[in-house]
């Protein structure tokens, strides 16, 4: 079967790969799209240290072909979005309801699959770049089959993230005001979590102006283009005068995150949701957290998959939660390079992998 593999020096699309086939609480997804997200172009770059060959893709969709015993909340035929959170779902985490702390769920990545009799590894549990893959069964979420397969990809981690990090983490109320910085993948899905959560005034701010419509679009009252010398604080105090209830930084540059700290209002807070090199560090006057001002890690959107993409699918079908929107374009896998190279050149919108004949 096809898939795209990086063996630590370069990545590209192979059509022998092979995978076993699901055991105990595990599925087989045949994948019908999946989302190029940032996080698999870092694994190319370094920046997220992975163990080597990998089957890369973490953002997908499929069908159901197989279950393995004990598996009863999805059948073969179901169309699932997929989850990165491969959660035990018997820890005390787990039972509190926050299964993205589960230790199961991030720990050591499997090798499902073989190549030539070499086996590789999972990419974030899931590996949804190729045209099959087996994972837990709490990782599939079953869809309504009229969602289109790119759109229904997204759901699986820039949604989740996103949109999660409003709901789940910052609990932003009606009337807060809210302040994105990075208008990408992630960043949209955190301003139209912010119009979801009804968000009086939502600011998204990006050094590429382009993306000003369409954060409009998903729901942002104000948009700062940040290129050309623009001095973000003022122009961000001339809309939110005593700053923001909720800062979100969306880029994983560490400058991004003082600045968020910097513009929050009193008893603000700002939320990381940005991956920056493993050893970076940030820094931040410590008076600044002074009245109840508080910075806040997220991962994931803070999300419990089975629940929050079934209501997100929800949300979609009655037109208040954007996906189409989200995608810029569909590929086939074989055009893994072509995706990459848009991917370098970001836009606000996802470039998709499809698995389709």
């Amino acid at each position: 079967m096809k898939g795209v593999i990086f063996d630590g020096r370069q990545a590209e699309v192979v059509d022998d790969l092979d995978i076993r086939a699901p055991g105990p609480g595990e599925v087989l997804v045949a994948v019908t799209a999946a989302g190029l997200c940032h996080s698999d172009l870092s694994v190319i770059e370094g920046t997220i240290p992975h163990p080597v060959p990998v089957v890369l893709g973490h953002e997908g969709a499929g069908i159901v072909e197989a279950t393995g015993s004990g598996v009863t909340h999805i059948r073969p035929g179901d169309h699932v979005a997929l989850s990165t959170l491969a959660s035990c779902g018997l820890c005390a985490d787990c039972a509190r309801g926050r299964p993205g702390m589960c230790r199961a769920a991030s720990s050591r990545p499997g090798r499902p699959f073989t190549r030539r009799g070499t086996e590789l590894f999972q990419f974030a549990a899931t590996s949804a770049f190729a045209e099959r893959v087996v994972v837990k069964a709490v990782q599939a979420v079953r869809l309504p089959q009229d969602i289109p397969p790119a759109s229904a990809a997204l759901l699986g981690c820039s949604v989740l993230t996103g949109v999660g990090a409003v709901l789940n983490r910052a609990r932003v109320s009606h009337g807060d005001t809210v302040l994105v910085l990075g208008a990408g993948g992630v960043g949209l899905n955190v301003v139209q979590g912010a119009r979801i959560a009804g968000a009086s005034v939502v600011v998204a701010v990006d050094s590429n102006g382009a993306k000003a419509d369409q954060a409009r679009r998903f729901g942002a009252t104000h948009f700062v283009d940040a290129s050309n010398g623009t001095d973000v604080v003022s122009a961000v105090r001339e809309i939110l005068p005593k700053g923001a209830d909720h800062a979100f930084e969306c880029v994983g540059d560490t400058r991004l995150v003082r600045l968020a700290v910097d513009l929050l209002a009193r008893h603000g807070q700002a939320v990381l949701l940005g991956v920056p090199p493993a050893a970076a560090e940030a820094s931040f006057r410590v008076t600044s957290l002074y009245l109840d001002k508080s910075i806040l890690g997220c991962r994931y959107g803070s999300s419990r998959p089975q629940r929050d993409l079934a209501l997100y699918a929800r949300l979609y079908q009655e037109g208040r939660l954007l996906l189409d929107e989200l995608v810029a374009e569909v590929l086939p896998v074989e055009d893994f390079a072509h995706a990459v190279r848009r991917a370098d050149n970001p836009g606000a919108a996802r470039c998709v992998l499809s698995f389709t004949k």
